[in-house]
C-alpha cells in the first residue's frame, strides 16, 4: 500500500487555495519550482493531473476538485485535533458539532444547545450547529463530521448506521393564534377550525401524521394554507394571522412571549418527542450529557415524569398478562 504525503497534499492543497504557483510559493517560502515539482510528485502518487494550465493560474480538474474537498476536511479534522489537544492548557475552547434535524422546533434547539455555552469548571466549548435533513445528518454522524444529532424521531433499529437515541424529552401540542381570532377559535374548539387556514409542519416531521390523524378522528378539515420544513418560519407566518399552528404545550409560555400569540386549544392525544442520537450507547461526552440533563430536567421535566409514568405502566400490565 503506497501512503499519501501529507507535504505535498498541503503544497497543493495551498496552490488550489491560492489560485496560482507564485503566491503559493510566496506563502509556502518555496520556489515555484520546488513546488511544482512537489505537486507532480503528488499528481504521480494519485496517477492523475490535478490542474490545468490557465494563463497564469492554475484551475481544478475535476479530480483536483475532489482532491481539495478532501484536503480541505483533512486540514479542518488537524485544526481540531491541535485545539482539542492544546484547548484546554491554552484556554481555548474544546468544539461540539451538533446537527439539529429542519423539522425540530428552533425554540426546541435552542433551549437544548444553549446548556452547551454554560462554562464548567471554567472551561468553555464552542458550539457549531449545523441544520439539515435527518437522513443527511445521520451520515455526517456515521463519518464522525458532527458529534451528536438532536432529532425528532428516532432512528430505527435497522439503520444501515448503528446509532444510540437518547430520549430528551416529549410534549403535548397546543394550538395558536392571533389574539384577535382567539376567542372566537375558542369557542367550540377543536370544531371551530374547521375550514379555517391552518399552517402545519411539512409530511417530514414525526408530529405531522398524529395531528393529520387527530383532525380526521374529530371530523375536523382545517384548510391547510401552507406546510414547512422551518419551524420558525411556520410561527412567524402564524405571527402574521396567515393561520392558526401547531406548538409545543411544553414551550407554550415561550412561544406567547416571543411571538405574541396565543394558545385556543390542545391536541389531546398528540406527542412530539426529540432525541439526541450518538454513535455510542452511553453518553460519554460531558458537553452532550450536560445538554441532555437540562433538557430532561429544563423543558421536559413534567412530560418526561408522564412518560415515564406510562412506560412502567405498559411494563406493569405486559407483566400481569404473562
Amino acid at each position: 500500500m503506497s501512503w499519501l504525503n501529507y507535504h505535498h497534499l498541503f503544497y497543493f492543497w495551498t496552490v488550489a487555495r491560492e489560485g496560482a504557483l507564485a503566491p503559493a510559493a510566496d506563502r509556502l517560502k518555496l520556489s515555484p519550482q520546488t513546488l511544482s515539482g512537489q505537486i507532480r510528485l503528488l499528481e504521480a502518487s494519485l496517477d492523475a493531473p490535478l490542474f490545468e494550465k490557465r494563463g497564469r493560474r492554475r484551475e481544478l480538474t475535476e479530480i483536483g476538485r475532489v482532491v481539495k474537498d478532501y484536503a480541505d476536511e483533512i486540514f479542518a479534522i488537524g485544526r481540531d485535533l491541535q485545539e482539542a489537544v492544546r484547548g484546554p492548557l491554552a484556554g481555548r475552547p474544546a468544539r461540539l458539532v451538533v446537527g439539529v434535524a429542519e423539522v425540530v422546533p428552533k425554540l426546541v434547539a435552542k433551549y437544548v444547545l444553549e446548556a452547551v455555552l454554560e462554562p464548567v469548571d471554567g472551561a468553555t466549548t464552542r458550539l457549531m450547529c449545523r441544520e439539515d435533513n435527518a437522513q443527511r445528518l445521520l451520515v455526517e454522524l456515521a463519518a464522525h463530521r458532527v458529534d451528536a444529532l438532536v432529532v425528532d424521531a428516532p432512528v430505527p433499529p435497522d439503520a444501515e448506521v448503528r446509532a444510540f437515541n437518547h430520549l430528551l424529552g416529549e410534549s403535548g401540542v397546543t394550538f395558536f393564534s392571533t389574539p384577535e381570532a382567539a376567542e372566537d377559535l375558542r369557542r367550540d374548539f377543536p370544531k371551530s377550525l374547521e375550514g379555517r387556514p391552518m399552517l402545519l409542519p411539512s409530511p417530514e416531521a414525526a408530529v405531522r401524521p398524529a395531528l393529520d390523524a387527530w383532525f380526521e378522528a374529530r371530523g375536523v378539515r382545517p384548510q391547510v394554507v401552507a406546510e414547512f420544513d422551518d419551524s420558525a418560519l411556520l410561527t412567524v407566518f402564524g405571527q402574521d394571522g396567515h393561520g392558526v399552528f401547531p406548538g409545543l404545550t411544553a414551550l407554550s409560555k415561550a412561544i406567547e412571549r416571543q411571538y405574541g400569540v396565543v394558545p385556543i386549544g390542545q391536541a389531546d392525544g398528540v406527542r412530539d418527542r426529540f432525541y439526541v442520537v450518538t454513535l455510542q450507547r452511553k453518553l460519554e461526552n460531558p458537553v452532550i450529557a450536560r445538554l441532555t440533563e437540562h433538557a430532561r430536567r429544563e423543558i421536559f421535566p413534567v412530560e418526561l415524569d408522564a412518560a415515564k409514568r406510562r412506560s412502567r405502566a405498559r411494563a406493569a400490565s405486559s407483566t400481569r398478562k404473562t
